[in-house]
Parts: structure tokens; C-alpha cells; sequence
């Protein structure tokens, strides 16, 4: 090499910047040494698989739940749904008619009182439903931007009784149970209509999936027309499997659908304890409910008319049950 390089006693520096030393690959404490096996790739800090699981792990924190359970293991049941806020004129005043169990009517500041604002105060005082004033900004918050006129009401969330409680409810009876089960009704006044009809025959109960369908909303008690304080209506996690454990109690499921295959006025089971299940309008029964159905039975209509709706049919055949009960 050039330079002093090749002068006898000459040392080049370990630290030097002048190129490699003789024996390159590394030498005792230097020699190379390995980095061990490759880390996962949630494990390297710049690796897409890393972000994504950084960012699930702080959705996790701040929503306070854990990781989704594993395959095969059973799902916690969801939370209660919270209060409802109807906003209007109308539909408070309706549903203070109705007897909505409500928890307070909000009146905006200096609100233009015509017939229907006097209405709500007279009938929230008749029902000890507390009525406080509040600022526009106030209700604009609490409904969301829709549109108030002045007055909102605060309606608690429903509370729904076991399927079990159904059970109960007609043994206390001492008259043969008589339930009604929604499969995959969707509208809360479909709801609402088949409480009102359960109500009026002697039903002990309505029974509505946990998903998938309505419940009992603010508009499903108006409909009702004050029949949900006297009827339960139930909520179950797995519909198919509520009606097994109906069937295994003695009860006769007898599903209701345009295509069934015996009319409902020749079923000759209406005097046993008996649980109706009415599909929704559009579809009819899903294949799993109609497979728990000891029976599956339509109603005689017209052929112009492709099929009723949820309340409809649920009123009919909760009325010839009830008739021939009485006749039997």
C-alpha cells in the first residue's frame, strides 16, 4: 500500500476510515455474529401486519372491551339499548296519549305554545313525567339535529323479560299457554299491532329474536296503545333454540305462512298450550325456524292478495285460538 502503510512496525487504526483490514469478515471480538431467527411481523415496527395490530390493541383500550372470542366460544350477549328521544309535537303528544313510559319532556325556552305544546304539559303532569325547560341548543343535541319544534321526550330503554318468564306468566294463569314468537318482523308497528292483538285474546306473551328484528321502540308502544305495560314481551339470544326448549316444556309451535300446507282453521290444537310463530311478510319463516315448527299453517285469502302483514295475521290467529278455546 502507499504511504507508510508498508513501514516495518507500522499500525493501522481499528477505527480508521481508510478502507478494510487485512482479513476482512471480521476477526475475534469483531468477528460476525448472528442476529438469532426473523420476528413475526407484528413484531417489526414498520411492517403494515405491526400497525394493525397497534391500532386493534388501542381500539381495544379505549373501548374498554376485550379481543372477540375464539371460534366456537359463546359471544357475550350485547348491551341494553339506551334511552330513545322522540322529538315533534305529534309524536310527543301521541305517545304521552299512549301512555309511553317516559322520564322527561323537555320544553324549549320561550316556545310558541299552541294547542298541542299545553297538551304535553297537561298530560306529562297527568303522568308525573317530569317537564323541564332546556335551551334550542340543548334539544338540537339530545335529537340529534332532527327536527323538535320545541319539544323532546326521553323514553327508558324497554325492559325485556326472559323467555323463561313466559313460561311463568301462563302457569300462574292456570290457563293453557298461549305464546306469540316474530321471526324477522322488522318494523316496530308490526310489533307494537301483534301486543295490542296478544293483549286482547289472552296471550301471556310475545317473543322477539335478539337480532335482526324490532324491538320495543317508542313506536312499538304507541302502536300498542298501552298493551306493553300488560303483556311481556321477551327477547331471545337464539329464536330456533327458544322454540326446542318450548317444545321440550309441552308447548305445540305451530309456525304461520303463506305456504303452509294446512289452513288454520282446521288446526284442532288451539285448546293445548300452543306458541304461534309469525314470519315477516316479505320472506315468510326462516328455514331454521320452520324446521322447529311442529306445524306450519296459512290463512285462507283471497288470491289477489299475496299475504298479511306481521299484525294482521298475528290478530287472526291469536282471534281463533281464542274462539275455540272459548267453545271447548
Amino acid at each position: 500500500m502507499p504511504g507508510n502503510s508498508q513501514r516495518r512496525g507500522a499500525k493501522r487504526n481499528p477505527g480508521s476510515k481508510k478502507g478494510q483490514t487485512v482479513g476482512s469478515g471480521g476477526q475475534k471480538r469483531r468477528s460476525l455474529q448472528g442476529k438469532g431467527p426473523t420476528p413475526a411481523a407484528r413484531e417489526r415496527t414498520s411492517h403494515p401486519a405491526a400497525r394493525r395490530a397497534k391500532a386493534a390493541a388501542k381500539r381495544t383500550t379505549s373501548s374498554g372491551r376485550g379481543a372477540p372470542p375464539a371460534r366456537g366460544q359463546a359471544r357475550q350477549r350485547p348491551a341494553p339499548e339506551g334511552p330513545e328521544t322522540l322529538s315533534g309535537r305529534n309524536p310527543v303528544v301521541e305517545a304521552l296519549r299512549a301512555r309511553v313510559p317516559a322520564t322527561a319532556l323537555y320544553v324549549a325556552e320561550r316556545i310558541d305554545a299552541d294547542d298541542r305544546v299545553r297538551e304535553a304539559m297537561k298530560l306529562a303532569g297527568n303522568t308525573k313525567v317530569p317537564v323541564m325547560e332546556a335551551p334550542r341548543t340543548e334539544l338540537d343535541r339530545m335529537t340529534g339535529g332532527a327536527v323538535h319544534q320545541g319539544l323532546a321526550l326521553q323514553v327508558p330503554a324497554y325492559a325485556y323479560a326472559h323467555p323463561d318468564d313466559l313460561l311463568a306468566a301462563a302457569e300462574r294463569s292456570r290457563q293453557p299457554a298461549l305464546l306469540v314468537a316474530l321471526d324477522g318482523v322488522t318494523d316496530p308497528r308490526n310489533l307494537g299491532a301483534v301486543v295490542r292483538s296478544a293483549a286482547a285474546f289472552g296471550a301471556h306473551g310475545v317473543l322477539v329474536p335478539e337480532r335482526r328484528a324490532a324491538g320495543m321502540t317508542a313506536s312499538a308502544w304507541k302502536t300498542s296503545a298501552g298493551a306493553a305495560a300488560r303483556v311481556p314481551v321477551a327477547r331471545a339470544t337464539n329464536l330456533t333454540r327458544t322454540l326446542q326448549s318450548y317444545r321440550a316444556a309441552g308447548l305445540f309451535v305451530v309456525g304461520m305462512d303463506a305456504g303452509g300446507s294446512v289452513d288454520l282453521d282446521a288446526v284442532e290444537v288451539a285448546v293445548d298450550p300452543v306458541v304461534l310463530v309469525i314470519g315477516s311478510e316479505g320472506r315468510g319463516l326462516s328455514r331454521l325456524v320452520r324446521e322447529a315448527c311442529d306445524l306450519v299453517v296459512s290463512i285462507p285469502i283471497g288470491s289477489s292478495t299475496e299475504s298479511l302483514n306481521a299484525g294482521v295475521a298475528a290478530g287472526i290467529a291469536l282471534y281463533e285460538v281464542a274462539r275455540r278455546r272459548r267453545a271447548g
